[in-house]
């Protein structure tokens, strides 16, 4: 094949050495050119004129060089997040973004995630403890069958979260509002809930007992099937908040909702309703 071709060809490939789906469409586009090249000396074209025709017909060839370079690229780093079954205790990962990232079977006690972006990830069948979460974008995140004890999630965004079958106790979530957020099976009993919000937020079979919810606002929520006993909610904002047992209302069950603390809070009118017929303490409570 003509050498100025193959030399040009070397040229505009260069940059993008080792990323294979390019190398591959270098090989397949060379037995290309090299077919072209040969059919326009064939019709009579002398080097010089074969060789131009031939490069003008394969167009902007960079434009397309570089949009499959960035997504191989974007494939490789893919792979590189997958994290799962890993020892990884006291890892740096403050502020990277790992989209959809896998960590499963993992060791993490103590990593840091400040800042991180994690929208996709999902932790599983993990030891988490003292991890550092604040701030990250738990955005879709899966976290599931965990060891969280001590975390921190202060200021962590927190939309369509799932928490299910995870121990957190002394887990922090200061200042943090949790969005469409899913609480599963997980015992509540110790985590520390400090100056959040909670907005179409589910706990499901939850304990909460004796968890303290002092001066937060809660819209959308939904205690249903979860341990209420001693829960404090003095001076909180409650509206369209449901406290469905998920049976039918027993002398236990008025007994727990009786044993919540609503003083100085203020709920709607339906929230409230509820809760009178469930034979609540709502004499300091005020209706909005």
């Amino acid at each position: 094949m003509n050498t100025k071709l193959t030399n040009y060809l070397n040229g505009v490939f260069t940059p993008y050495d080792g990323v294979k789906s390019v190398n591959e469409l270098k090989a397949d586009l060379h037995s290309d050119l090299q077919e072209r090249y040969r059919e326009l000396k064939a019709a009579g074209k002398d080097d010089e004129t074969a060789l131009k025709m031939t490069i003008e017909s394969i167009g902007d060839i960079e434009e397309t060089i570089l949009e499959v370079a960035n997504l191989s690229r974007s494939l490789e780093r893919q792979v590189l997040i997958n994290f799962s079954a890993s020892n990884l205790a006291n890892s740096d990962f403050a502020g990277v973004t790992a989209h959809k990232g896998q960590f499963k079977g993992s060791a993490l006690r103590g990593s840091d995630f400040a800042g991180a972006d994690l929208t996709g990830s999902t932790f599983k069948s993990s030891d988490v403890r003292e991890a550092n979460f604040d701030r990250a974008n738990l955005t879709d995140c899966s976290l599931s069958t965990l060891d969280l004890t001590n975390a921190s999630f202060r200021n962590a965004i927190l939309v369509r979260t799932n928490f299910s079958k995870s121990g957190l106790d002394g887990a922090k979530f200061t200042g943090s509002r949790l969005t469409d957020v899913t609480l599963t099976m997980t015992d509540l009993r110790k985590t520390v809930f400090e100056g959040c919000s909670f907005d179409g937020v589910d706990f499901k079979y939850t304990d909460l007992t004796g968890q303290c919810f002092d001066g937060q606002t809660f819209i959308g929520v939904k205690f249903d099937k979860a341990a209420l006993n001693g829960v404090s909610f003095r001076n909180a904002t409650l509206k369209n908040v449901s406290f469905l047992s998920g049976f039918t209302l027993s002398k236990k069950y008025y007994r727990a909702i009786q044993s919540i603390i609503f003083d100085g809070a203020a709920m709607d009118k339906l929230t409230y309703a509820a809760l009178k017929g469930m034979e609540a303490n709502l004499s300091k409570v005020t209706v909005i």
